[in-house]
């Protein structure tokens, strides 16, 4: 009898930046033809799903997060017939394919913006306001990459409202015409066969009609983190983050489960609990991730209780569970800083994999890789631009994917690679740790082989147990059978009090008697209680 659960629920999703990827064709950018001469290495991982970065069209002012035409894809990754074989070829494999989507805007060189810019038919299909009498911009809205979040434009004699770059105008989704364009982009990829999609910015669906200021963080409350771009000076409950955006999530959830078997996730960048990003998963989307695990910098068992206990307070929500993506520090160098050993990678893929969720998992962090370092003149972000030397901005978790220690660009290209290679990566290059099976990639693919031979570990509740710091304990439970996971979240040796059990995988050194459970240094116990 086939199982009612969602292949989603409990898989394991594989991100992949596709320009830092692999390259097929030799002109330093990743593509469709690099990413199929990989998919053997993808499904050897032991992961269900791939997920891609942007397809479509693009100027590239945000690396493809500025779309200039939903139906078409990327010169620089190849063609339609491309992409068809990519998801041929992936399903072969039992793989599925998971395209990000950017429908909260546009690129300003969209045929939608350029329409409603004459004010022809599409007209109101983005968010323009008049100036103030004294031609200031319409309120106090900050954008998400510095500045006011609008900009004028004399055709229109208007500002028009941009939540990130001015080349990024905001999607009307109070327009019922706007609205159902972008659904509709759901509708016809989920027609050629994608299997689901991660939503970019799921939060800002929806504006406050009456353009509204939104409210200062109060002067107490600010801490280092708010303090790290100007728009955290605000909260954002006018141009993003609305009570009712669970409506749009409920429109975009319909949409896709026309077509069986589909998922939908989103990307809740501000105020999670305010806009739907933990509704169940027959309200809003299937699942939703936000910002405190990606964003967090002490290495700890508090951040993790603190996010889980948040999470306990919508009982039917399934959560995603992510430690890295394109847009934040790699895990490694955030937690363990420059000189971090291999032994905290180790841990933090058995953290990932324990973890109630379904987990989502960054190109390369399989391989423990650190954050690359740049000078400012090889960046590519406009965001490591705009806070240069404060940050170096994205591109540091971009570089591109080391497979090849031997080979020119470490293998990922045979021209010049868009950003240069890490040569810090060149000794955890896939090459160096494929036959070594004490490598991180070793020990990611054992865990994946565990995870999906142990029900618990993808489907089961998680009951977090008492233990002092650097301990982090928690139960996983499903169906009568349960998995007691302890982590030692520290460089030091540290104890935890119970009975281990069984053994069923584990990384660092550890070793139990007497009912007690040492655990070396970055060291993991995962065992049938």
């Amino acid at each position: 009898m086939k199982s009612k659960t969602p292949w989603w629920r409990g898989a394991v999703i594989y991100q992949i930046y596709i320009r830092s990827f692999a390259d097929g064709n030799g002109d330093g950018q990743g593509d469709f033809a690099g990413l199929i001469s990989k998919l053997n290495y993808l499904a050897s991982l032991g992961i269900d799903a791939i997920w891609l970065s942007p397809i479509h069209p693009s100027p590239d002012r945000d690396w493809g997060y500025d779309v200039s035409d939903h139906d078409g894809i990327h010169p620089d990754y190849g063609s339609q017939a491309d992409f068809d074989r990519l998801l041929a070829e992936a399903h072969a494999r039992g793989l599925k394919v998971i395209t990000d989507e950017v429908l909260a805007h546009t690129s300003d060189e969209h045929e939608w913006f350029l329409d409603s810019l004459k004010r022809g038919e599409k007209s109101d299909w983005y968010v323009w306001a008049d100036p103030r009498e004294d031609g200031t911009v319409p309120n106090n809205w900050l954008s998400a990459f510095a500045g006011p979040a609008w900009a004028y434009q004399p055709m229109r004699r208007q500002y028009y409202h941009h939540k990130f770059l001015r080349q990024q105008p905001k999607l009307n989704w109070r327009n019922r015409d706007a609205k159902a364009a972008a659904l509709a982009v759901l509708d016809r990829w989920l027609a050629r066969g994608v299997d689901g999609f991660r939503l970019d910015v799921a939060n800002a669906y929806l504006h406050d009609a009456a353009l509204s200021d939104n409210p200062p963080v109060p002067r107490a409350e600010r801490n280092a983190h708010s303090w790290t771009h100007a728009p955290n000076l605000q909260r954002h409950y006018h141009d993003s983050n609305l009570i009712e955006e669970i409506e749009a999530l409920d429109d975009v959830r319909r949409t896709v489960e026309r077509h069986p078997d589909r998922f939908v996730m989103g990307e809740f960048s501000e105020e999670p609990e305010r806009c739907g990003c933990f509704a169940s998963p027959d309200q809003g989307l299937h699942s939703g991730y936000s910002f405190p695990l990606l964003e967090a910098r002490k290495l700890g068992p508090e951040f993790i209780r603190r996010h889980f206990a948040m999470l306990a307070k919508y009982p039917n929500h399934w959560p995603a569970v992510a430690f890295s993506n394109h847009d934040v520090m790699r895990t490694l160098t955030r937690f363990g800083g420059v000189d971090a050993p291999p032994a905290l990678a180790k841990l933090m893929l058995a953290l990932l994999f324990s973890l109630k969720g379904t987990a989502l998992i960054y190109q390369g962090e399989e391989l423990g890789l650190p954050q690359g370092s740049l000078a400012r003149e090889q960046l590519k972000d406009p965001v490591g631009d705009l806070y240069y030397p404060y940050t170096g901005g994205r591109d540091g978790c971009r570089t591109p994917m080391p497979w090849d220690a031997n080979a020119s660009s470490l293998g990922f290209s045979t021209g010049t690679p868009w950003l240069p290679l890490s040569q810090a990566h060149k000794p955890l290059a896939v090459s160096e740790q494929q036959s070594d099976k004490s490598s991180t990639l070793a020990f990611a693919r054992e865990f994946l082989k565990t995870r999906k031979a142990t029900a618990a570990l993808r489907l089961g509740e998680i009951e977090f147990l008492d233990a002092p710091a650097p301990i982090l304990a928690f139960m996983r439970s499903y169906e009568g059978k349960c998995v007691l996971c302890v982590f030692n979240m520290s460089g030091d040796t540290a104890e935890f009090a119970g009975e281990a059990g069984e053994p069923l995988i584990g990384s660092g050194e550890g070793s139990c008697s007497a009912g007690r459970l040492a655990l070396g240094p970055y060291a993991a116990r995962i065992s049938i209680s």
